[in-house]
């Protein structure tokens, strides 16, 4: 059984399919854009045309929105402990966006099982959007204020919505036994590294 399971392991990886776009069936590189579907919830890998049709929000409808390339990071966020311990999030770290089906704002944290919603009530969202300033500048649905404890306090940063399942990806992923593991602390250490380095170059080319 060993040396079947080292074979497998060692078999040479398959090459990579083409990658489409969900929208118009064009062939997309591996770095591309997202839609959300706004009633699913569903991303939708896009071409830059589509990507670009539906940055107007009023294109079809509605039903589909762009996912912007926005990020700013807050090192210091206004929310607290208490805040923490209101929304009841048994982790570190969640993400928070308007979702306009349902005409409120949702709270997910990730874990080994993928994006998990928390439960907020609409006082809990109100004080949370009152505390960090960066809940007012959410664009509905394609953007989230993604807060982790650092250290004493907690950081924030206003991202697209991809970049938070891309974190819940990596954590599932990577996860290992009862603590996650050191791979995935990596993991986490290098997507937030990423996240500040792009809300660098951000801030460089609007002088913000």
């Amino acid at each position: 059984m060993t040396s079947v399971l080292r074979r497998f392991v060692q078999r040479p990886a398959p090459p990579p399919r083409d990658e489409r776009c969900e929208l118009c069936a064009e062939r997309i590189p591996p770095e591309h854009g997202h839609v959300v579907e706004t009633d699913s919830r569903r991303l939708l890998c896009t071409c830059t045309a589509c990507r670009l049709l539906f940055s107007n929000p009023g294109a079809g409808g509605g039903r589909y929105r762009a996912v912007p390339d926005r990020y700013r990071y807050q090192a210091s966020s206004p929310i607290g402990p208490a805040h923490w311990d209101a929304a009841q999030i048994p982790v570190s770290t969640a993400f928070f966006f308007y979702n306009s089906s349902i005409g409120r704002t949702v709270g997910f944290y990730p874990s080994p099982a993928g994006a998990t919603e928390c439960l907020l009530g609409d006082e809990t969202c109100a004080e949370l959007a009152a505390a960090d300033p960066l809940f007012g500048e959410l664009t509905p649905d394609v953007e989230a204020v993604l807060v982790t404890r650092d250290g004493a306090g907690f950081a924030s940063y206003l991202v697209p919505i991809d970049a938070c399942y891309e974190l819940a990806g990596r954590i599932r992923m990577h996860w290992k036994g009862l603590d996650g593991g050191d791979e995935v602390r990596r993991e986490i250490d290098a997507f937030f590294a990423s996240l500040r380095e792009s809300a660098k170059r951000a801030s460089d080319r609007t002088g913000v």
